[in-house]
């Protein structure tokens, strides 16, 4: 039975944009599609859609998430055996880690001993998985050199960097319904891009497929649509443009 975009959105507790952009990068496109341009999403689809969101509680990014269920080799019930099988450590990770919190209240109030082994069962943030999708993508360098610049910051230089950081994409939200083309819109992307390159070394092209990154990654998106729903793709369209601006000058 087909079903409508909006109904298929509150069935998945998710946006119908989200949906729209599943549609638009070739993620999720639905088995028909009205004379009145009304999407209806088939069994199947619904079938897809789960497989997608689960991918997505394990933090893949949308662009590898469509690679693998793209590829001739994809196998359905393989992927949701180890969807289960890593949603399973991780809820025993969180078990361990409540355990932890019960034990430290109980130790505060005097009731038992705690290690100091006992005061960290749980906790294991030894991976970053954005800096470590950021090496992937554009290699070492960079993250390297942001890195290192930050660890030598102090701490007033480090409020400083964020809070320009947060100056910029305040100021960009502001513009976020006008044209990405605009003097005034590339202006502002150029501090982006000045500013990360502050950071580190983002060439241009590495400045393109960073704003792409920005609506295939829904981790990107939702931190950046804090300050502004559609700040993100509106900056994606932003640094394609100074991009392509960046080889004809």
């Amino acid at each position: 039975m087909a079903i409508k975009v909006k109904e298929v959105a509150e069935l998945a507790s998710i946006s119908v944009r989200t949906l729209h952009h599943y549609d638009e990068i070739g993620l999720l496109t639905p088995d028909e599609v009205t004379s009145a341009g009304y999407r209806l999403y088939s069994d199947a689809n619904l079938d897809m859609l789960q497989q997608i969101l689960f991918f997505k509680e394990l933090d893949f990014s949308l662009k590898d998430i469509k690679d693998i269920i793209n590829s001739p080799s994809f196998n359905r019930e393989e992927a949701l055996q180890m969807h289960r099988q890593i949603l399973m450590e991780k809820r025993e990770r969180l078990d361990r880690m409540i355990a932890t919190i019960d034990k430290s209240v109980l130790h505060m109030r005097g009731d038992i001993d705690m290690t100091t082994k006992e005061q960290f069962e749980g906790f294991n943030f030894k991976e970053n998985p954005y800096e470590q999708e950021a090496r992937q993508r554009w290699g070492n360098k960079a993250v390297d050199q942001a890195n290192e610049k930050l660890q030598r910051s102090s701490p007033n230089e480090q409020k400083a960097i964020a809070d320009q950081m947060n100056s910029i994409f305040t100021h960009l939200a502001t513009l976020r319904d006008t044209s990405p083309a605009s003097a005034e819109s590339q202006a502002v992307i150029t501090q982006w891009y000045t500013y990360l390159n502050q950071m580190g070394h983002y060439s241009p092209e590495a400045f393109r497929g960073l704003g792409q990154m920005y609506v295939d990654d829904e981790r990107f998106t939702r931190n950046i649509d804090q300050f502004g729903e559609g700040l993100a793709a509106f900056m994606k369209e932003a640094m394609a443009i100074f991009a392509d601006q960046q080889q004809t000058d």
